[in-house]
């Protein structure tokens, strides 16, 4: 009988085991110093002043939009080719939602796209208060070219990089924030690193960091410079603003940081994997995923997209042939707009057709870190099979 091969996985070995174990044997379990440790590893690796650990990538971006500003009668503007959460953060701002079709090379949001958008948008007046570009799969979006035309007309930038720490973009790491106000990545499971859940807020802005703090644990700070009158003694706080509990435990930082210990390993070992991929997978009638020259992708997912012309099944049948040989296919992403509370706000089928296009012949194939070649090998001979 075969394995289940899962479409990702997390990997976690002895030490991982062992940076718990040492928290839950601690004084703290939350609102410790595991968390300062986590946050100034993520921080350094990526090149970047500040580091905010939450409880998961959908808290940072909501609190990175209050940060900003972000609220009533703004829009947000990001990719349809995306978790909602991209997209539902504006919502939970109060702001007003839309979209900007993807380059279907790379299926991050088009360049080309948001060059027209924004202009018609300029003209109506209604250009967005904030852009968020996801870099899916692990891949960064043109963020030079991003940052040149936030700059032209006046919206902030907020990194969706869920999918991609441990990438790169034109030889920096992405978080690094050279391009934008904040980035936020994911340490979800499925993710490159994990913390069980998690995630966290990256930015250079000394005013935004002072602000997130306060955001992910209910508005309140303990900082006697930032408070109304005086302080009335050690034991004193104020909550300046409407806040969240959006607070990060010391068990998910400590094994956050004993993860970022193998994140170049775990990164290095995705991209041979995908390279292996690229070499099997050559002749047979599928798209590859492609690699912009300016990008290192951190490889959180391998998508190809299916020749249906060619290969006389469905997207569903071959996807459904896949997951009965035990082969845990996915699809990254049902396009947003396309999502029953989406059309009820007035999005249809039909508005970012290229989205749309992709959606209907892309399947995510298995890759994690600890895939083996026999896996891999199983995987690729199974697609050969149905494909051909």
């Amino acid at each position: 009988m075969t394995s289940y091969i899962p479409y990702g996985r997390q990997n976690i070995n002895q030490q991982d085991i062992d940076a718990v174990v040492a928290v839950l044997h601690s004084d703290w379990l939350t609102q410790g110093r595991a968390i300062d440790r986590f946050e100034q590893a993520v921080a350094d690796y990526c090149g970047v002043k500040y580091a905010i650990a939450v409880s998961s990538a959908t808290a940072a971006l909501h609190i990175a939009c209050l940060a900003i500003g972000l609220g009533e009668q703004d829009y947000l503007w990001t990719s349809p080719n995306t978790f909602v959460a991209s997209a539902n953060c504006g919502l939970y701002c109060g702001a007003k939602v839309d979209f900007v079709d993807i380059d279907l090379h790379t299926y991050n949001l088009s360049i080309e796209a948001l060059e027209q958008k924004l202009d018609n948008a300029s003209k109506q007046g209604c250009l967005p208060k904030v852009l968020v570009p996801v870099h899916f799969a692990g891949q960064s979006c043109d963020m030079e070219k991003i940052a040149a035309l936030s700059q032209q007309y006046g919206f902030q930038v907020i990194e969706d990089a869920s999918h991609a720490i441990g990438g790169k973009y034109q030889g920096n790491a992405i978080g690094c924030c050279e391009f934008s106000d904040l980035a936020v990545f994911s340490f979800h499971p499925v993710k490159i690193i994990t913390t069980g859940e998690g995630g966290m807020v990256l930015t250079n802005r000394e005013d935004l960091y002072e602000k997130l703090i306060r955001l992910r644990s209910h508005g309140i700070t303990r900082n006697p410079k930032l408070m109304q009158g005086e302080s009335h003694g050690a034991w004193y706080y104020q909550q300046l603003e409407l806040g969240f509990n959006y607070r990060m435990t010391d068990i998910q930082a400590a094994l956050g940081s004993s993860q970022m210990q193998r994140l170049e390993e775990f990164v290095s070992r995705r991209r041979f994997l995908a390279q292996r991929y690229n070499y099997l997978l050559q002749n047979l009638p599928i798209t590859l995923p492609h690699q912009h020259p300016d990008t290192e992708s951190s490889w959180h997912l391998y998508v190809i997209r299916l020749h249906l012309d060619k290969i006389h099944k469905t997207h569903l049948q071959v996807f459904e042939e896949l997951r009965q040989a035990d082969i845990g296919v996915n699809l990254h992403y049902i396009p947003v707009h396309t999502q029953p509370y989406y059309q009820n706000i007035g999005f249809k089928w039909g508005d970012f057709p290229k989205s749309e296009a992709y959606y209907a012949d892309a399947i995510s194939i298995p890759l994690y870190y600890g895939l083996s070649k026999e896996d891999q090998n199983r995987v690729v001979e199974n697609l050969r099979g149905i494909l051909t």
